[in-house]
């Protein structure tokens, strides 16, 4: 008897297969790309994003040396209405074999917190444009955070894990870079007010956006 695959068996193998060559590319090329340094050191980040101010924090020496960043800056930011984004930005001038970028959808889970969900989320800028981010609902008892995050680079906004990658491949075998930077913002839902803490996030990244262009090079 003769069995017709499914449209689900035929998408996934696909997906399976354009994975495989991705891996097979990457394999190859990756690590022939050029280190392209910041056009600023992010040590020089600003600590105010419009309403909103920020005190610099630093992580641990052990987990800098696990995400093999190259720069970075990681800012907490409160309003005057005591709202808080914190904002950690990772910068790569390269991506070797061991100094990739790590999802927040494989750390958060480590350090206790349980994703609760995961979407995309469409955020306007000041000039109009519409940019797609990835945004996960966080939970650990009773505290629940929103995370925004996109990865940054060559002139792309991908808010995709899958397309990183193979943005990666196309661009080190293009262009031989492979430099990229990976946005992330943290903020806590008080009160259960969920959709009122995605909206002054929302504006923290269009203020900040314009930021991010002048040390993220295209």
């Amino acid at each position: 008897m003769t069995v017709t695959p499914t449209r689900l068996q035929i998408k996934n193998a696909l997906i399976a297969s354009v994975l495989m060559l991705v891996t097979f590319f990457y394999l190859k090329f990756m690590g022939h790309g050029t280190d392209v340094n910041p056009l600023k050191p992010f040590s020089t980040f600003p600590k105010q994003i419009g309403e909103f101010k920020g005190v610099e924090q630093f992580f641990s020496d052990e987990v800098y040396a696990a995400v093999g960043v190259d720069d970075s800056a990681l800012i907490s930011y409160v309003n005057p209405v005591n709202e808080s984004v914190q904002l950690y930005i990772g910068y790569y001038k390269s991506q070797r074999k061991g100094d990739m970028i790590h999802s927040p959808k494989n750390c958060m889970p480590g350090s206790g917190w349980e994703i609760t969900s995961s979407s995309l989320e469409n955020v306007e800028l000041q000039d109009g444009k519409i940019i797609s981010i990835i945004k996960l609902i966080l939970e650990k008892g009773v505290e629940k955070q929103i995370v925004l995050y996109w990865f940054h680079a060559r002139g792309r906004i991908v808010n995709s894990e899958y397309k990183q990658k193979i943005f990666l491949v196309i661009d080190s075998v293009l262009k031989n870079r492979t430099d990229d930077s990976f946005i992330r913002l943290i903020s806590p839902v008080i009160d259960k007010k969920e959709n009122e803490t995605l909206i002054y996030m929302k504006i923290f990244v269009k203020n900040l956006m314009p930021v991010l262009d002048e040390y993220i090079p295209e």
